[in-house]
């Protein structure tokens, strides 16, 4: 018995430093949003980081059917930190956001906490927040 007890107190060890170690997974983003149409799908991307934000590269998508009634994107699983959503609404369907010939969206689009950009998109400094445990947005899109 002694033995079995000399080999697995170093095994608990590590075991214990490993999970000491790991990342908490205790966020819960929920996303609630607010459209201005009754048709098509809202197209959700969220970011953990500036550097994500800035290059279009999101950690988890979601896509919310307005059409059948759903409003809410939730994020599950995710490590306490700072993160940042962009949205866009495809109220025609077509599976992109629709531009005019100078590049401006013709369809809705949001960021988290409201933030509205200034001739692009909002900044990771106004889309930012902090989630942890339940975390919950309401973004107006329309």
């Amino acid at each position: 018995m002694k033995t079995v007890s000399l080999l697995l107190t170093p095994a608990l060890g590590l075991l214990a430093a490993g999970l000491a170690c790991a990342p908490a997974l205790a966020a819960d983003v929920s996303v609630t949003f607010e459209p201005g149409a009754e048709t098509g799908r809202i197209m959700v991307a969220l970011f953990d980081s500036q550097a994500g934000y800035d290059e279009g590269r999101s950690v988890r998508q979601a896509v919310v059917d307005v059409a059948a009634g759903q409003r809410t994107a939730d994020f599950d699983g995710l490590p306490d930190g700072d993160y940042a959503v962009r949205a866009f609404h495809d109220v025609n369907g077509d599976g992109r956001m629709n531009t005019n010939p100078f590049g401006m969206p013709t369809e809705p689009y949001a960021f988290s906490n409201n933030a509205r950009g200034n001739m692009g998109p909002a900044k990771w400094d106004q889309a930012r927040f902090a989630a942890a445990g339940a975390t919950a947005q309401t973004v107006s899109i329309k």
